[in-house]
C-alpha cells in the first residue's frame, strides 16, 4: 500500500460558519458600532469578531448599508417591544419617544442609520406605533401625517442632538456637567442688553435634565395634538 495511502488525514478544523446566523451577525455587528462607531464597522472586523470569514457574513447580509438597517431594526423592534405598554395613548406616545431617545442615547448611531433608511422597516416600526397611537386620540386624518412628522422629526433631532452633545463631551475629555458648567459661565457674561435670555438661561442649563425637558417636548406637541383632536 502506497504510503501516503496509510498517512491519517487530519480532521478538519471546526468552523463558526456552521452556527452562523443573521441573528448572530446583527448582535455583533451591534457590539462593534458600539464600541468603535460606524466607521469601525466593516466586514473584516466582523469576521474577525465571528472567528468565520467574510464570505461566510455575505452569505446572509448583502453588503455594509444592508446591515446597518438590520441592527438598526434589531435596537428599535426591542424598543418598541419594551415601550408600548398600552395603558394611553398619550402614555404610549411619550414611551415610546423616551425609549428611542435612551435607544439612541445607548447606541449614537442609530439616529443616522434611521435617517439613511427612509421608508425601510425601523422607520416604519416606528410610524406604525406612533400612527396607532395618534389615531387612538382621533387625530383627524387630514392632521395625520404632519403630526406625524413634528412627532418624528422631533424625536429624532432632539435625541440625535443629545448623542451628538455627549460625543462632543468625549472628544473634549471633559463630563456632562463640566461642559454645561463651561457654556453657562460664557452665557453669563454675555451682554445684558443684547442677549437677556440668554444670560437668563445661564443658571437652568446648568441644571437642566435632558430626558426631562425632551419629555416636556414631547408633552407639548401631545397638547397640540388633544387641541386639533377636539377642536
Amino acid at each position: 500500500m502506497s504510503r501516503w495511502l496509510m498517512v491519517k488525514k487530519a480532521a478538519p478544523a471546526p468552523r463558526r460558519e456552521d452556527s452562523l446566523s443573521r441573528d448572530r451577525i446583527v448582535d455583533v455587528a451591534i457590539e462593534l458600532l458600539d464600541a468603535e462607531g460606524e466607521s469601525g464597522l466593516t466586514f473584516r472586523a466582523l469576521a474577525g469578531r465571528l472567528a468565520t470569514g467574510p464570505g461566510a457574513i455575505y452569505w446572509h447580509v448583502a453588503n455594509k448599508g444592508e446591515l446597518l438597517t438590520a441592527t438598526c431594526d434589531a435596537i428599535v423592534g426591542r424598543t418598541m417591544t419594551i415601550a408600548v405598554a398600552g395603558e394611553s395613548p398619550e402614555t404610549d406616545i411619550r414611551a415610546l419617544a423616551l425609549g428611542l431617545f435612551d435607544a439612541i442615547d445607548a447606541h449614537p448611531w442609530v439616529g443616522s442609520a434611521l435617517t439613511r433608511a427612509p421608508g425601510q422597516l425601523p422607520a416604519v416600526r416606528i410610524l406604525e406605533g406612533l400612527g396607532q397611537a395618534l389615531c387612538a386620540l382621533d387625530v383627524p386624518a387630514e392632521r395625520q401625517w404632519p403630526t406625524m412628522s413634528a412627532l418624528l422629526s422631533y424625536i429624532l433631532g432632539v435625541a440625535g442632538q443629545n448623542a451628538a452633545n455627549a460625543h462632543v463631551g468625549r472628544t473634549l475629555g471633559t463630563d456632562r456637567l463640566a461642559f454645561l458648567s463651561s457654556v453657562a459661565a460664557t452665557w453669563s457674561e454675555l451682554d445684558e442688553e443684547a442677549f437677556p435670555f440668554v444670560r437668563s438661561m445661564a443658571g437652568p442649563l446648568r441644571e437642566h435634565d435632558d430626558r426631562a425637558d425632551f419629555l416636556a417636548g414631547i408633552d407639548l406637541i401631545l397638547g397640540g395634538v388633544r387641541g386639533q383632536a377636539t377642536g
